[in-house]
């Protein structure tokens, strides 16, 4: 997926369907530790249609609009969709905080800080995506898929933080501050695909992709002190490029005995340069970085499966893929990182029916993995805190952020267990155990070091590090039916759940809740649609609750997360098949988020909360097919 890509850019019309890959293939690729999500779109969509979607949404009393036009015909053997969306969206911001600085023997507050920041973003934009297929009577065809995205916005923000009990050594650097920020993001990206036969049982298939994504963002910041009077002004500017490029060859053969054999080739080349200045009161910053950065992966994949039918009850599924990653990023004065790294990936996946007429199955998966870093992660720029700026000292909360051109792949061992009961309505019912073993993990640390910005006073730096060895496991229950299936009076309900529960443990992080950083305990969701009886209405909703949980980060740092829950209905008025009215609403208990955390250090206890505001979102829109 390119960066900037959303699925809400596609029409729901040009999804077939969306298969959810809990465990790697070889032909899929094994670059998701967690699984992944296919999205698989409609070939040869012939039916003539003009899809039009019309809206608004109401946020905080902020009206966005949109339009979603989706076209799909033929032209004799020439298949052709595209889609367009524009938007214009605003949205608010507001957050709160409390810094709490303590002596932990005796529990005296040394210093308390109060915050708040308030944004505004107000962004335009326009989606476009396409599909041109081509297919004769022989089996080969071809299709050509481009996608561009562009957005521009304006966000202006305001901030102020007071001492209610002031600590001499760590004076406020501000009292108020004032931004205003443009940004502009461009993406353009062609897949193409062209499948032909070398025989009755032999399909080659090839595929190429080419992206280029920019953005740009200006910024300038003023800053004022306790008189408001204007102390700081930061003028930061960013040009930033990704350019993406892709090939690869599938073969496809079958054989005698239930065999299908895939195997393949894979080349893929990425590069991100990044030109950045950053002023204060008109004098350059971090300039032994300069004002240009890189850094470039390279990827190339080979692989070979085999699907093998054994009996009407058994399948087995083989494969090893084997990936060669280069990654290069550049840190100050233009020293050069370069990391090599093969990883070869063994896949074992084994299917059992009870009953060969039922779809009833058991599903087994040995597998291997990994998670490369970002291109972001590898550019050794930092990022100076705006709470406590250099030359000044900061702490732990207050970090400057850097990169890592030194990053290697996580990788991962993982075990799956599913049973899948599909009910005689076409409900279905299914548990799934995962647990993997994974090493390299990375994880953002943060250490005092004594940095170039900064000579002479030491600062606390963030950095994406491999901190060693994790292991996750968890069950994931679900249960879709309709609830006068199971009893005979119930109303016509269609009802979907989903439960799944996690753990974890980091190595090397002391217990107790040292688990995968943004890993909750668990999940739930229940969703429900109806159709009223003789009436054009179908109303619906979904209840999405995550239990707060508490991480600890490192020996002496923990993150505190709440409970969060969130609740969407619909109601859809259907005029006639072509023409109706969908009305919804989003988030609409609008909770308010407490998150904190906090770092025990040198006999001191340094605390954080945050109170992050959410709003209900209201949405209108008309869909018509003409």
């Amino acid at each position: 997926v390119p960066p900037g890509f959303s699925v809400d850019s596609i029409a729901p019309e040009q999804i077939e369907r969306i298969e959810i890959l809990r465990a790697p293939t070889a032909e899929t690729g094994a670059r998701a530790i967690a699984g992944s999500i296919n999205l698989v779109l409609r070939e040869g969509f012939r039916k003539r249609l003009n899809d039009l979607r019309v809206g608004t949404g109401l946020e905080a009393g902020q009206w966005s609009p949109s339009l979603n036009w989706t076209r799909n015909d033929s032209l004799g053997d020439l298949i052709y969709n595209f889609s367009v969306s524009a938007f214009r969206r605003i949205q608010d911001n507001q957050t709160s905080s409390l810094t709490e600085r303590s002596d932990i023997a005796t529990g005296a507050t040394t210093q308390l800080r109060a915050g708040s920041f308030a944004s505004r973003d107000t962004r335009i934009g326009v989606h476009t995506t396409g599909r041109l297929q081509w297919r004769n009577e022989q089996g080969t065809s071809a299709v050509l898929q481009p996608l561009l995205i562009h957005s521009q916005g304006d966000t202006n923000s305001r901030g102020t933080q007071t001492d209610v009990i002031a600590d001499i050594d760590s004076p406020l650097a501000f009292a108020r501050s004032q931004t205003q920020s443009r940004g502009r993001f461009i993406l353009m990206r062609l897949n193409g695909q062209f499948n032909h036969r070398l025989g009755p049982e032999t399909r080659l298939e090839w595929r190429f992709g080419r992206g280029d994504t920019h953005w740009r963002n200006a910024a300038l910041r003023q800053e004022f002190d306790g008189a408001d009077v204007p102390d700081r002004r930061v003028d930061d500017r960013s040009d930033n490029r990704d350019r993406n490029a892709t090939l690869s060859l599938k073969a496809s053969h079958t054989r005698p005995g239930g065999h299908a054999l895939v195997a393949g080739a894979e080349l893929e080349s990425n590069r991100r340069t990044e030109a950045r200045t950053t002023l204060w009161n008109g004098v350059a910053q971090l300039t032994e970085f300069g004002d240009n950065l890189s850094a470039s992966a390279r990827r190339y994949a080979l692989y070979a499966q085999d699907e093998w039918s054994i009996t009407p009850q058994w399948a087995a599924h083989a494969g090893l893929r084997v990936e060669g990653i280069r990654t290069e990023g550049e840190g100050a004065n233009g020293a050069l990182d370069r990391n090599s790294s093969r990883v070869a990936t063994p896949l074992l996946h084994a299917v059992w029916r009870p009953d060969p007429k039922s779809r009833d199955q058991v599903r087994a998966s040995l597998t291997r993995s990994y998670r490369s870093p970002s291109l972001n992660q590898l550019i050794g720029r930092p990022g100076l805190n705006n709470t406590d700026p250099p030359p000044s000292t900061n702490t732990e909360l207050s970090a400057d952020s850097a990169g890592n051109p030194k990053l290697r792949p996580e990788v991962a061992i993982g075990i799956d267990l599913a049973l899948e009961r599909y009910l005689a309505e076409g409900g279905v019912l299914s548990a799934s155990l995962f647990h993997r073993r994974i090493s390299g993990l990375i994880r953002n640390v943060v250490a005092l070091e004594a940095v170039s910005w900064s000579p002479g006073t030491p600062r606390y730096v963030s950095r994406p590090q491999n901190i060693g060895n994790a292991v996750t496991q968890g069950i994931e229950l679900e249960a879709k039916f309709r609830l006068s299936d199971l009893f005979d009076d119930a109303a016509r309900v269609d009802i979907r759940s989903n439960l799944s529960l996690f753990r974890s443990r980091v190595a090397a992080v002391p217990g107790p809740n040292n688990r995968i950083a943004e890993q909750p305990g668990g999940t739930l969701n229940l969703g429900a649609d109806y159709r009223l009886r003789g009436t054009p209405l179908t109303v619906g909703g979904n209840l999405n609750h995550t239990p707060g949980y508490e991480i600890r980060l490192d020996t002496d740092r923990w993150a505190v997360q709440p409970d969060k829950t969130i609740i969407d209905a619909y109601a859809l008025w259907v005029i006639r098949p072509e023409l109706q009215w969908r009305l919804s609403v989003g988030n609409a208990l609008a909770q308010d988020y407490l998150t904190q955390t906090r770092v025990d250090s040198n006999g001191q206890r340094q605390a954080v909360a945050s109170i992050a505001r959410s709003y209900v979102n209201w949405q209108i829109r008309l869909e018509a097919k003409l």
